[in-house]
């Protein structure tokens, strides 16, 4: 990817939801909300702290994270629609996803 994110800033990829309930019926595109879960992309280098001392962020490439409705800037690069947010705006990291959900 052409994009590297500064300071304190983070690119995401939504993931996108079912199309179906766990009932069999699908859910037009109309009424879908947009995904509040997605794959961190890139990171930025962290933020200064009083002292001048670079602290890193706590997300990393490949780390699925929760994010508010309305967190972030959606953008288009390289022909993805990514986000970029603060680091601050994604919720929590969803642990133990395992290999094979991830890869699909």
């Amino acid at each position: 990817m052409g994009f590297r994110p500064l300071h304190d800033r983070v690119v995401v990829k939504r993931i996108e939801a079912e199309q179906k309930t766990a009932g069999g019926i699908i859910i037009p595109d109309t009424v879908k909300e947009k995904p509040q879960e997605g794959e961190v992309v890139a990171v930025g280098p962290g933020v200064r702290n009083d002292k001048g001392d670079l602290v890193a962020l706590d997300v990393k490439a490949g780390d699925r994270v929760l994010f508010g409705k309305w967190s972030g800037t959606e953008v288009k690069v390289d022909g993805q629609d990514l986000l970029i947010m603060k680091e601050s705006d994604i919720l929590g990291v969803v642990e133990g996803v395992s290999a094979a959900k991830k890869a699909a």
